[in-house]
């Protein structure tokens, strides 16, 4: 069964953005802290991490076959200019296709109908690989509707204060998690994954 999982860059206290969706400057340092070079889909986007991180995102790209991301995430990148860094498919839940973009090509399937949905397209196309969804309200309507089965987090050692956190406006709390499943420790990040549990 096509697992799906959640995962995001988040500071110390418990933040994946800032107050106005920034603060990527703190979070993603460790992106380029390092003399491992990782290629993505972007020939002008090559990460540079330790050994350790960049083994975590070879084995992340390896296992996911799909993205769930929302609107406002779509938007924010321009859609990563056509197509994801990861180079697989992106789910995006909005309450309509963007003017100028097909329902559905080999880059991006806009789904109209749901959270429910668009997990459901997205483990289609992912196959039996997994699939990631976007941190924020799109991973809380997730675990809100029962289908997250992972959270993995990249840790950094910054405080922002304020800002988006993981589960933004989650109204189940609380959830419970087991593990961590795995540690993976980075330069200026720890790669934590827990399992969700499943009630009853």
């Amino acid at each position: 069964m096509t697992k799906v999982t959640t995962g995001a860059t988040m500071s110390l206290d418990g933040y994946i953005a800032d107050t106005s969706h920034g603060g990527f400057e703190h979070l993603f340092q460790w992106y380029g802290n390092g003399d491992v070079e990782t290629p993505t889909a972007n020939p002008e986007m090559t990460l540079r991490t330790s050994a350790a991180s960049a083994a975590h995102l070879r084995d992340l790209h390896e296992r996911t076959g799909a993205l769930v991301v929302g609107r406002r995430l779509f938007d924010m990148t321009n859609g990563w200019g056509g197509r994801h860094p990861m180079d697989v498919p992106v789910v995006v839940v909005t309450h309509q296709v963007p003017q100028g973009w097909e329902r559905e090509n080999d880059s991006f399937v806009f789904v109209t109908d749901g959270i429910e949905r668009a997990i459901e397209r997205a483990k289609a196309i992912a196959g039996d690989k997994e699939v990631g969804v976007n941190g924020g309200t799109i991973a809380a309507q997730v675990i809100e509707a029962g289908l997250l089965d992972e959270v993995h987090v990249d840790l950094v050692p910054v405080l922002l204060g304020d800002g988006i956190p993981l589960f933004a406006d989650l109204k189940i709390a609380p959830v419970q998690l087991d593990g961590p499943i795995s540690v993976v420790e980075g330069n200026g990040v720890t790669h934590l994954a827990y399992r969700v549990r499943r009630a009853g």
